[in-house]
């Protein structure tokens, strides 16, 4: 038991030793940040409602309730002055004659409470503005409108955030790894992805780029170089019909950048592939994106995915995710080189060739004999 623990504890040491940084996590995530900005954070108050949907729920919930309570606090405190001003309050000792230019506002509380009232626009009639004073009559006014525009503003950044593409992108996946195998006689790059809800994604489009560091003639070197991969399926990579998963596979040929990766050296190769699924969402027409990505541990090399649509007995299509990301091994070339090197032999000797300095001579024969 000991040494089965210790043995597990030393290859996951291993692993996490060589486990590399990527730039987007397998769900979608960018991981980079920013250092030495010279803007001022102010600028980001400029265009305020994206900053408001960028944050996380915790400080958005946090922003919508002190809005309300800051809000209510703020003119509660301007009534208790107009009060206090007009000498309305208790402790002015007012006459029976006396009006107020607020009823029953006898305090900071029932100030406040009367300020949550007119902002919610509750009225419970117990507290109300008397023609008395011009100045509450403003401030009345003034409460209202701010009141609706802080209502309108959070309550719409809330639905804006529940409702952002974002929540439907959680909604397509794709498979764990990538494989290489090859498809129509072709050395190509696989990967599966899904839809899991029934609703599809309008006007699909599916690429990719590769990342890896790479140096200049020059001698400049460029981290985070990006090439791009073309990805197709059978019908192409435009206006995908998204109704069931797809295996999507890039060529490697000669313009590929997996053309010189060979399955022993693919390991030893400093590259992360990110795959983009951009679409519209049938339900609220708006663009949504679905990213990935995949390191050189995640590629395999001899490998196909395996079967996941059947058709059942009543006719319909069964879709079983349980083999979504499982892969088979296949006889598969050990690099691109070699499987267009055996074709090209092939072809070869299936032709034949003239020889352009061969002139064929013609020999007439004669039937004449000398006796």
């Amino acid at each position: 038991m000991f040494n089965y623990l210790r043995k597990r504890f030393t290859s996951h040491i291993r692993e996490r030793s060589r486990r590399r940084a990527r730039l987007v996590s397998k769900d979608g995530r960018c991981n980079i940040e920013f250092g030495n900005v010279e803007q001022s954070r102010f600028v980001f108050l400029i265009d305020i409602w994206t900053t408001i949907l960028d944050l996380r729920w915790r400080y958005k919930m946090t922003i919508f309730i002190s809005a309300f309570l800051g809000s209510w606090f703020l003119f509660g405190l301007l009534w208790y002055v107009v009060a206090y001003i007009h000498k309305d309050l208790p402790e002015f000792n007012p006459s029976i004659n006396h009006t107020p230019c607020v009823e029953n506002i006898n305090g900071l509380t029932s100030a406040f409470l009367f300020s949550l009232e007119t902002q919610v626009t509750i009225g419970y009639g117990f507290r109300c503005v008397t023609e008395q004073c011009a100045t509450a009559i403003f401030l009345l006014i003034f409460q209202s409108i701010l009141g609706v525009i802080i209502n309108s503003f959070m309550c719409g950044a809330i639905l804006a955030k529940i409702s952002r593409s974002k929540n439907r992108a959680k909604t397509i996946t794709f498979s764990k790894n990538a494989v290489i195998s090859k498809r129509g006689g072709k050395l190509c790059l696989l990967i599966r992805v899904a839809n899991l809800r029934k609703s599809l994604l309008i006007g699909s489009h599916i690429y990719g780029k590769l990342l890896k560091t790479t140096i200049t003639p020059e001698g400049e070197t460029i981290i985070l170089d990006q090439v791009n991969i073309e990805f197709l399926v059978d019908a192409g990579n435009e206006n995908l019909f998204f109704i069931s998963p797809l295996t999507i596979y890039h060529i490697i040929d000669k313009n590929s950048p997996f053309f010189h990766m060979a399955a022993e050296t693919i390991l030893q190769q400093d590259f992360e592939l990110v795959v983009f699924l951009d679409g519209t969402v049938e339900a609220t027409s708006a663009t949504c994106q679905v990213r990935t990505s995949y390191i050189p541990e995640e590629v395999l090399w001899g490998y196909r995915f395996a079967p996941i649509v059947s058709k059942t007995k009543e006719g319909k299509y069964r879709v079983d995710f349980q083999n979504f990301s499982k892969t088979v091994a296949v006889e598969t070339p050990h690099c691109a080189f070699c499987l267009y090197n055996e074709k090209e032999t092939k072809a070869k000797e299936k032709k034949g060739y003239d020889n352009p300095g061969f002139v064929l001579s013609e020999v007439s024969e004669t039937s004449d004999t000398k006796m």
